[in-house]
């Protein structure tokens, strides 16, 4: 099993070396099939994983492979935990990273600079996630957590020429130093506290801690596994982008589409999701936690998902929905239904990834234009990507029979069950948040592929289907987003299959509540269309399709009307403007104050420059005593002789 472990995660990496550090050496051919036959083989074996996991009932690996350092005796280790959540990640992650690795090859045809840099860092990308999820202790699952970090930093900046890039770049690798601080903090608190990084280990701690109490700020006690919960899920709010460390991920569309893809589905923001859910013996010792994660989830979940209504281009249109998508994941961890957000974590990585290689491919099809204002009536055009989209937003708005029909709707109904603080403000929020995904969705299908068509006659004339490169993928994506949730619904979420990966205390147990009414797939299909979510899903495709398609006119006269609205969701609610002021002209206006201060004034004015001067001061002074006449030497002898006679006779 470590052989093959070992050649899961190396495979990557292997073909990540390969073609970035040749780089301009190697043909753009060589680059990219290194990498997909590297991911490839990864794919492959973790699909074999998956398959002894889930179907052969193979017991949990859980070893190290070296040990890297021992002090004190905390033990830092590589080695491998895989269990069931282990091996449905692995399959996902690796899945749609092929998928993407096969689409990139149409995609970035066209770039002149790059292609191998490009391929290197979407391989290294999935070796990073891998490393992550297939951790067995906290430090090798911050090495995973960072380095998935340095590779988004690296690919949203990828077209380096352009400041908006640059920026954008900047702004994710800041935005999750925030985040990484309180993870690395909470991290810290579980080495001192349980005097172990190994995940067993801790976990099995734990317990005897549930009731202990630490002094932060003065003599106010906390509960310590609340602190480290916390801790914890301040840096999944980076990795995972909730509100208010949400704010890098509109920004990372400035990479190209697939990474993009790759980003919002399988990896990077699903890495806060499945830390959650790992950590679950952790998080149930502690309600506390679990509200602060709730809450958090509920308002990323509505207010993210309504700027998407207002947004023109294409991929962040897809990508507020990633936002609000993941605070329905938040908001399953933050009732203790981890199997519920683990499920919509998997159903999700398909569809979104599906949609953005569709979006990828209406850009390449549209001559690079994103904004849908300018698109229209292209589905006769591009018939693959019209009914590929279609499939993933009726996924995504939770369609009947679609996998995220089972997946939201089964958070939805946890939410409904639980009893933790902030469930019923996040039952609202998620349900009403169901109408806004419909709207937003519909909107983007709507004034793309439906309409009257672009308003330039040649650019309507030269749209075309995409290349086989780029509709295979997106035909391989369809296939899962719309059957994976009815073939697996079952046991993930009302059977044992997460059993020994979760742990749920029994008096926070909701997915039990929710099966005892459960009666199939279809019973529960027959009983979500008899609920609120069904009817404001279709209330949402209804009003999308009156507004921008049957009348047209009436969205701007919406529009006008909620003006103050519009503003502010266009503002979105102003975060952008709040951190530009508050953090980044803060920390500018401490970096001056420093400057001044402690550079000019402090170490170049006393430490260094000060010295100088106090030396050429001592010189000056020692320099007339030094005459040079042998009489004056011996006056200043006789009276330091006088001077040393005088103390030692008197005192």
């Amino acid at each position: 099993m470590e052989a093959i472990l070992l050649t899961i995660v190396l495979s990557p990496l292997i073909g990540s070396a390969l073609a970035g550090l040749a780089c301009m050496r190697v043909s753009r051919a060589w680059a990219h099939w290194v990498t997909i036959i590297g991911v490839g083989i990864s794919c492959a074996l973790s699909l074999y994983v998956l398959k002894l996991y889930a179907l052969d009932g193979q017991a949990i690996y859980n070893h190290p492979v070296y040990t890297w350092m021992v002090s004190d005796g905390l033990r830092f280790e590589i080695g491998f935990l895989i269990d069931n959540l282990t091996a449905m990640m692995m399959a996902v992650v690796t899945f749609v990273s092929l998928m993407v690795h096969i689409y990139t090859i149409g995609y970035m045809h066209d770039e002149e600079i790059g292609y191998q840099r490009f391929f290197s860092y979407i391989a290294l990308f999935t070796f990073s996630m891998l490393m992550l999820v297939m951790s067995n202790n906290f430090m090798q699952l911050f090495f995973g957590w960072e380095a998935v970090g340095l590779v988004s930093y690296l690919l949203i900046g990828f077209y380096f020429k352009r400041e908006s890039a640059i920026f954008a770049n900047m702004k994710a690798f800041l935005v999750n130093r925030v985040g990484d601080f309180g993870f690395v903090l909470g991290i810290a608190a579980v080495a001192m506290y349980m005097n172990s990084l190994d995940y067993a280990e801790v976990f099995a701690r734990a317990p005897a801690l549930k009731d202990a109490q630490v002094n932060i700020l003065g003599g106010v006690s906390w509960s310590l596994m609340s602190v480290i919960g916390i801790l914890l899920f301040i840096g999944a709010m980076g990795k995972s982008a909730q509100v208010p460390l949400h704010v890098w991920l509109p920004d990372s569309m400035e990479g190209p589409t697939p990474i993009s893809a790759l980003i919002h589905a399988a990896t990077m923001v699903t890495a806060g999701i499945f830390m959650v859910a790992r950590m679950s013996p952790l998080y149930e010792l502690s309600e506390t936690a679990l509200s602060f994660i709730l809450v958090i989830g509920a308002t990323t979940a509505f207010f993210m998902g309504l700027i998407g209504i207002v947004q023109n281009d294409i991929k962040r249109v897809i990508a507020y929905s990633t936002l609000s998508q993941l605070g329905y994941m938040v908001v399953a961890l933050g009732v203790s239904a981890y199997a519920a957000g683990v499920f919509h974590l998997m159903t999700h990585a398909f569809f979104k990834a599906l949609l953005f290689l569709a979006a990828g491919s209406v850009i390449v099809g549209m001559h690079h234009e994103q904004d849908i204002r300018k698109m229209g009536g292209i589905r006769k055009h591009m018939p693959i990507t019209y009914w590929v989209s279609l499939a993933g937003t009726l996924a995504l708005i939770g369609f009947p029979g679609f996998s995220g029909f089972f997946s939201k709707d089964a958070i939805i109904g946890a939410v409904h069950h639980s009893e933790i603080a902030g469930s019923s403000y996040a039952y609202v929020m998620v349900v009403l948040g169901v109408f806004v995904t419909a709207l937003y969705s519909f909107r983007l299908l709507f004034l793309v592929f439906h309409g009257d068509g672009p308003r330039d006659g040649h650019a309507r004339e030269h749209i075309h289907e995409s290349p086989w490169v780029i509709t295979l993928p997106l035909i391989l994506l369809a296939i899962p987003s719309v059957l994976i949730g009815w073939m697996t619904m079952e046991p993930t979420l009302f059977g044992d299959f997460f059993k020994q990966a979760i742990h749920v205390a029994p008096e926070h147990d909701v997915l039990a509540e929710l099966g005892h009414s459960y009666h199939g797939q279809w019973g529960f299909i027959l009983h979500g269309m008899m609920e609120w979510p069904f009817v404001l899903a279709m209330a949402g495709l209804l009003t999308a399709w009156v507004v921008y398609l049957l009348k047209p006119e009436w969205s701007e006269r919406i529009k006008n009307a909620m003006l103050p609205l519009y503003k502010l969701l266009d503002r979105k609610y102003g975060f952008d403007e709040f951190n530009q002021i508050v953090f980044a002209g803060g920390s500018r206006l401490i970096g001056r104050l420093l400057w001044i201060f402690g550079d000019r004034k402090l170490i170049d004015g006393l430490i260094i420059n000060g010295s100088a001067k106090s030396v050429a001061l001592l010189a000056g002074v020692a320099r007339h005593v030094q005459t040079g006449y042998l009489y004056h030497y011996a006056i200043a002898m006789i009276l330091g002789l006088l001077g040393l006679l005088t103390w030692f006779v008197y005192f």
